[in-house]
């Protein structure tokens, strides 16, 4: 997990900010020079937008990537669009231009990646948001795995993993903590997203300490529902927290339990997905398809 928020801290904090400053300061030679920078840092800067996770930095930090973006390139251009558009120049500079124009290609292939994960032609359930009175986040979510690592496995493909956000637009008082309670989704009330019967139901795992994970029992502690004809699969829930029993007949908004973090968890969350004979389908909350990055209110 150290990895991973060292990962977090480069390719969303220290990248996006060199290549902005990047465009800021640089000495240009013609237009052909600017533009190259100029997608370079777009390219990159939509990129971790859109596929970052934010609620470990803040969600606001997506607006002051994208407003620092947008200023830097009007400032920039207003310096470089006197210049010719090409000149002569060394083969040094070629090669250097040309690993820019390389870069700027991948993460713009990197960026169809992650818009086609908005949209699916497979046919989704539609439910209601089983958790309500917050700010909730979509950490994964998407048809696409750059977005939703869920996909890699097809019975959980469209599966969500949601968390909360305080006011700060963070998921967790600290970055990552021990302890549960400081977890703002932790304890929070869930509700089921359909009418339908409960199919399975597991109570007794305990809530366990991030980073630790249990993945001899993947959804911990969980309640299957049928809902039409399709299963719902509400995990990672609180020990003794499950209020619903096999075999009872479910209303939609009635109340299942609350979010806790146990089984193959890396810290407290709801993951919810769908599975109809055994693969996993989309999701779609008040006709809405949710991908990374989306709050619900």
């Amino acid at each position: 997990m150290n990895f991973a928020i060292v990962q977090l801290f480069i390719f969303q904090l220290i990248l996006p900010a060199f290549f902005i400053f990047t465009l800021w300061k640089s000495k240009y030679d013609s237009k052909l020079q600017w533009l190259i920078q100029a997608l370079l840092a777009i390219m990159y800067t939509i990129w971790t937008i859109f596929s970052g996770k934010w609620d470990w930095l803040s969600y606001y930090f997506i607006f002051v990537w994208f407003i620092l973006l947008v200023f830097t390139s009007f400032r920039s251009w207003s310096n470089a669009k006197q210049l010719p558009f090409r000149i002569q120049t060394s083969a040094k500079k070629k090669l250097s231009l040309g690993f820019e124009v390389l870069i700027m290609l991948v993460f713009a292939l990197y960026n169809v990646f992650i818009f086609s994960s908005y949209f699916t032609t497979d046919k989704a359930i539609d439910l209601s948001f089983p958790l309500k009175d917050g700010t909730y986040y979509i950490a994964h979510g998407g048809s696409n795995e750059m977005m939703n690592y869920h996909n890699a496995y097809e019975p959980q493909q469209y599966a969500l993993d949601i968390v909360k956000l305080n006011k700060m637009g963070v998921r967790a008082n600290g970055l990552y903590p021990k302890n549960l309670d400081k977890y703002e989704i932790y304890g929070e009330t869930l509700y089921s997203p359909c009418t339908g019967e409960v199919l399975e139901a597991r109570n007794n795992l305990p809530n366990l300490i991030p980073p630790e994970a249990d993945p001899e029992h993947a959804t911990g502690n969980y309640v299957a529902l049928g809902c039409e004809d399709a299963v719902i699969y509400i995990a990672h829930m609180k020990k003794n927290s499950v209020k619903v029993n096999e075999g009872e007949t479910i209303q939609e908004g009635q109340q299942i339990g609350l979010v806790g973090n146990s089984g193959n968890t890396s810290e407290p969350h709801l993951h919810i997905h769908a599975e109809k004979d055994g693969i996993g389908i989309p999701l779609r909350f008040d006709g809405k398809f949710f991908v990374r990055n989306y709050l619900v209110r």
